[in-house]
């Protein structure tokens, strides 16, 4: 499984600004406009940073990139030197298995890593059963190519995969849609260069497959692991930096929410009000009655003779 096909499938939040609907701290009274200023351009400078940080880390981070390059390394170098699938194989799957031990040890997420182990098992096994070590990359390769095809035909129907990966994540779902048409464009573009670039990658691969050496093919797709997603990464960072910043329907849904149980506070505490009037007014009446039966006890027998 190839490092930009894993890493593409999740998702995390690139830059373009804090999100719409994010609260801001109030200014206090006798603060300078210079200094509400200040913390807001703190505050945007912080969420920038954290959201560049996000985006890459979102499709696997560096971690990922060694997860799922290093394995198919370690098969082509072995297999060049003792021309053994089983032992390449072995090698390479080992591994993958001890890079997830690993993440599993430093409690880190496991989602990279057992896409890793499932990928590299695969191409292991189908490499053993077919006797051919090229069969090592096909299970990736073929999973690149649906992939390639999968963006494509989601940008053409302008339901672009790369913002229905990021926008859960972004906290914005797909608000993108319908809300805020710059971002649709933004995502639009990004898919499509994640798109295109996955089909130049599959048009150099599948002639190596086809025509070349395993040690060939390996040593290409090892070469091209890493320097096409990290340029898929810059371009969707390049088109989400001049969109418009993501509407934030989480926390619209936690504003409307907080606003009902205010208003269901205030319901409750008219009705307090209410009842405690309501009762006060009774206990005044039901006073006034027995006093005036205390104070005119002849008029109480008079009115107990009439019932």
């Amino acid at each position: 499984m190839t490092s930009d096909d894993k890493w593409a499938s999740n998702g995390a939040g690139p830059p373009g600004g804090a999100a719409r609907g994010a609260e801001h701290a109030p200014a206090r009274a006798g603060d300078s406009p210079d200094a509400s200023e200040a913390a807001d351009g703190g505050q945007a400078a912080r969420s920038k940073a954290a959201a560049d940080t996000a985006l890459l880390e979102a499709f696997g981070g560096v971690r990922g990139m060694v997860d799922t390059t290093v394995p198919g390394l370690v098969f082509v170098l072995i297999y060049t030197i003792k021309r053994d699938i089983h032992v390449a194989a072995i090698a390479a799957l080992a591994l993958t298995v001890l890079l997830a031990v690993a993440r599993l040890a430093r409690k880190e997420t496991l989602k990279h890593a057992f896409s890793g182990v499932f990928g590299v098992a695969f191409g292991a096994v189908f490499a053993m059963m077919s006797g051919d070590a090229k069969n090592f990359y096909l299970p990736g390769m073929l999973y690149t190519l649906g992939l390639a095809v999968a963006y494509v035909l989601s940008a053409i129907f302008r339901f672009p995969l790369i913002g229905v990966l990021l926008g859960p994540i972004l906290k914005e779902n797909l608000s993108w849609r319908t809300r805020n048409p710059g971002r649709l464009r933004a995502y639009t573009k990004a898919t499509w260069a994640w798109g295109l670039i996955l089909l130049g990658k599959s048009a150099i691969l599948f002639p190596l497959y086809w025509w070349g050496d395993a040690t060939q093919l390996g040593w290409v797709k090892v070469a091209l692991g890493i320097p096409p997603f990290l340029l898929c990464v810059y371009l969707t960072w390049i088109f989400l930096a001049k969109a418009p910043p993501p509407i934030d329907v989480i926390a619209e849904m936690e504003a409307e929410e907080a606003e009902r149980e205010r208003a269901e506070r205030e319901r409750e505490a008219e009705r307090a009000v209410t009842d405690a009037v309501a009762e006060s007014v009774a206990r005044q009446s039901t006073d006034a009655v027995l006093e005036r039966l205390a104070t005119d006890p002849d008029r109480a027998r008079r009115d107990g003779s009439a019932r």
